[in-house]
């Protein structure tokens, strides 16, 4: 069907020109001539100049051109091709194009029509539909099939890619797509079956074996991706727009595990292939890890790597594991062993990330720790750990702790290091020849504890709890004894003489002994110790540094409270006002004079509640001391009225000029030894008994004396007959022989020394103050509460007992109790009742 062109328009239009009178004069006939067809009206010019008509509907593009006015409205035409004739333009009507000027002139004059609607052009395309040829879907497919048995075959095709892809196109948009998928879908299982087939009784050697999987892989790999090549648009038409059909890829993954699973001997030799490689490689063999990576993989893309491999896989590493595990065990030590687990672990990790798929990571490891380790927490905390603690392994006890960690076994750990402690410490302290020295053994014990807990057990809070738990339970086994040690070790470290150890040296032991002063319970039992200790050093001028001893009471301050530190501070207080005291006598007319010449007094003023009792001790002074004494005290009692004063001959000290016959020299002695010495200006013998009644030193502490002065490393007198005791019928004589390097010389080690009888008076005075608090805390209670049963007056007493004395066994709270209620006959079974009677004497306990 063809529209008339344009010739054939241009034509009529120069025919109605030439006949341009007839058609004016003629215009009230509409048709002169009857036997002419009737023209087509004229068509008037459109908005586009043009009416465009698609070519690929059999249509060309036409121009309708015509010289009408410009009052004329531009209307679409409609055209029907149907009523048009479809043979060739001689016979097709033609267009009337519009009329010349002067008619256009003529009928403007006419009366004016009304504007007609616009017309539009409406193209109906005929309904016939091309039809392909009869073969072309066979012949099609012909070529395709013969391209992808050349690609499984890996033979060239002759066919170029871009007509294969062309023809996949043709097919799937002549919705043939559903087809060419089951073809090729059959095509592939054919040769993909017949593949796998080939390896049917193939190489013995399972990495040969191995190797042929692994490249009829390859080759279904690569295969598959030119197939997917040449089909894309069928990938990306009909499989998209079909439900439950696989792309081309995942089809033929399909089709090979289909076929694999047919064929259980080439999957369970793949398998043992497997396995049996990375055995090797733990057994320290080299594997192609290549291989053993892509067959992995091969068993991941198929989806079947957690059923076939994974399973078998774990089973016989742990199978592996545990029969390892326990070869090491019994054949290496602790340290060892531990060194082994944690390069397994880390080969397993390795493994993990080389060729195996990390989802088997987690029970991988898993495995292996509880086959290596889990198992054997016990052996190896029996085996190695006290060797390990007791050698100071700090790597090792590191890893130990590191991998415990990963199995969850760091509370068995813990626990057993507990148990270390406690038996270790228990031979440190209850070992009483080694008192001396438990002090000192513990700082070292305690130092090593908490290096080992920084560096190896990565400052477990856990850990630090069970290190003070333990102190607290070995240190306290022998109840007052450590308390009275480490008041001992700081006498010592305190104590003048100590060369060699410089401040810092100094505080820094000060904060270690301070830490083991933590887990004391009896407190108060140090307190004694340390104060009786403190009491010397002051009054005998034997303290190191005072900015030491000051140091130390700071920090018992801060850790127990000013009211544990009043009498360590009012000591002091005493020293101090005791230097004032003296240079006021210096200065005052008694001392200027009455006092004997030759003679130097230094007196220590005490306060008696702030300072140990001290049992009084009988002597008889030499004339010089007891008129020195006599004036300090008609001076003393001058300016202070309403004191008493009490002289503590055992904590007097002197400096005695001496001349031997090789030389002069200054002896450094106690008080008792000075009057013993004295004597020996009126005498060259003197017995034993003669020196008692002369002195009326007490029996013991003159045997002591003299056994200091004779018997000791300085040796003023000669003892007859010789030997280490003094007996009664021994005898003393001055010792012309003497001879010293140093001209100032000591001889009070003896006296220094404190005997059992001290020790035990100074535990009975803390145990009296324990009672006297137990029963000013009762008074406080009852004072408060009025009424309370015995069993809450009980805990009441325990808490406020542990606030204000720090910690006493319960056992001694109710013994006070009981003492308690005998003396007073009041407190029975049932309620307490606190009532003040009228002359306000309080502590009355009456049974309702």
């Amino acid at each position: 069907m063809s529209l008339p062109t344009k010739r054939s328009a241009t034509s009529t239009t120069s025919n109605n020109n030439n006949n341009n009178t007839s058609s004016s004069s003629s215009s009230s006939n509409p048709n002169p001539n009857p036997t002419s067809p009737p023209p087509f009206p004229a068509m008037k010019k459109a908005k586009s100049q043009a009416a465009a008509l698609d070519p690929k509907n059999g249509l060309h593009h036409q121009d309708f051109n015509s010289n009408s006015n410009s009052n004329n409205n531009n209307n679409d035409v409609v055209f029907d091709p149907s009523s048009m004739s479809v043979d060739d333009d001689s016979s097709a009507p033609s267009l009337s194009p519009a009329p010349p000027r002067s008619v256009a002139a003529n009928l403007s004059r006419k009366k004016a029509q009304p504007p007609q609607p616009a017309k539009k052009l409406v193209i109906k395309l005929l309904k016939a539909k091309p039809t392909l040829p009869a073969n072309f879907e066979e012949d099609t497919w012909a070529k395709l099939k013969s391209a992808i048995s050349a690609i499984f075959l890996k033979q060239p095709d002759p066919i170029d890619s871009e007509i294969l892809y062309q023809a996949v196109n043709d097919l799937c948009l002549h919705k043939l797509g559903g087809n060419l998928y089951q073809r090729i879908e059959k095509e592939c299982e054919a040769h993909i079956s017949e593949a796998l087939q080939s390896l049917f009784g193939q190489s013995p050697d399972l990495v040969v074996f191995l190797s042929l999987v692994e490249r009829c892989w390859q080759d279904l790999c690569d295969q598959m991706l030119l197939i997917r090549g040449i089909a894309l648009y069928l990938d990306r038409t009909y499989v998209k727009q079909t439900p439950n059909v696989r792309s081309l890829w995942d089809m033929g993954l399909q089709l090979f595990r289909k076929h694999l699973s047919l064929s259980p001997e080439v999957e369970h030799k793949t398998v043992t292939g497997l396995l049996r490689m990375i055995q090797s490689e733990r057994l320290g063999e080299a594997v192609d890890r290549t291989l053993l990576n892509h067959l992995l993989k091969m068993f991941t893309a198929l989806g079947i790597y957690a059923e076939s491999f994974e399973k078998p896989f774990l089973e016989c590493t742990s199978e592996f594991y545990a029969a390892e595990g326990m070869k090491f065990m019994q054949q290496s030590d602790v340290p060892d062993y531990l060194k082994h687990v944690e390069t397994r672990l880390h080969e397993e990790h390795e493994r993990c990330v080389l060729y195996l798929d990390a989802c088997t990571r987690k029970p991988l490891i898993a495995t292996a720790e509880k086959q290596l380790l889990e198992r054997h927490i016990s052996a190896i905390l029996d085996k190695g750990f006290m060797m390990l603690m007791d050698g100071h392994r700090i790597e090792d006890l590191q890893r130990m702790y590191s991998l415990f960690s990963r199995v969850s076994a760091l509370e068995s750990l813990r626990q057993a290091l507990s148990s270390y402690i406690r038996r270790t410490g228990q031979g440190i302290v209850m070992d009483e020849e080694k008192d001396k020295d438990m002090v000192s053994s513990l700082l070292e014990f305690k130092a090593s504890l908490d290096t080992i807990w920084e560096e190896s057990y990565s400052k477990n809070d856990a850990f630090c709890n069970t290190i003070k738990d333990a102190f607290e339970h070995l240190i306290n086994l022998r109840q007052n004894r450590p308390a009275e040690l480490i008041a001992k070790f700081l006498d010592e470290k305190l104590r003048a003489g100590n060369k060699g150890t410089s401040e810092e040296e100094l505080e820094g032991t000060l904060d270690k002994v301070l830490v083991l002063f933590r887990f004391i319970q009896g407190k108060d039992v140090f307190e004694a110790f340390y104060k009786k200790d403190l009491a010397k050093r002051l009054l005998l001028g034997k303290s190191a540094s005072i900015d030491a001893e000051k140091s130390m009471i700071s920090k018992l301050k801060t850790e127990c409270g000013s009211q544990f530190t009043n009498k360590l501070e009012g000591m002091f207080k005493d020293i101090e006002l005791s230097k004032e005291i003296n240079e006021s006598f210096k200065q005052s007319s008694q001392a200027r004079t009455k006092l004997p010449s030759g003679i130097e007094l230094s007196v220590h003023v005490l306060t008696t509640g702030y300072w140990p009792t001290y049992p009084p001790m009988d002597v008889r002074l030499p004339h010089e001391l007891n008129v020195y004494q006599d004036i300090f005290k008609e001076f003393y009692l001058s300016k202070y009225s309403g004191r008493r004063l009490m002289w503590q001959n055992s904590l007097g000290h002197c400096v005695l000029k001496a001349e031997f016959p090789k030389g002069k020299k200054e002896l450094a002695v106690s008080l008792f030894q000075t009057v013993v010495l004295m004597l020996f200006n009126d005498a060259e013998r003197l017995s034993f008994q003669d020196i008692k009644d002369s002195t009326g030193i007490e029996d013991k502490e003159l045997r002591r004396t003299l056994q200091s002065l004779a018997c000791g490393k300085v040796r003023v007198l000669q003892k007859m007959p010789k030997g280490r005791d003094v007996e009664d019928d021994d005898s003393f004589v001055f010792n012309d022989v003497f001879t010293a390097p140093l001209y100032r010389i000591k001889v009070n080690a003896i006296q220094m020394k404190e005997t059992v009888e001290e020790n035990t008076s100074t535990t009975e005075r803390v145990f009296q103050d324990r009672q006297y608090q137990v029963d000013a805390a009762i008074v406080r209670i009852m004072k408060t509460r009025k009424v309370l049963s015995h069993t809450l007056l009980i805990t009441e007493l325990f808490q406020q007992v542990n606030v204000f004395c720090f910690i006493y066994p319960f056992l001694l709270i109710l013994r006070s109790l009981q003492s308690r209620a005998r003396e007073k006959s009041n407190i029975m079974a049932g309620m307490c009742y606190w009532l003040p009677c009228k002359k306000r004497k309080w502590l009355i306990l009456q049974n309702h």
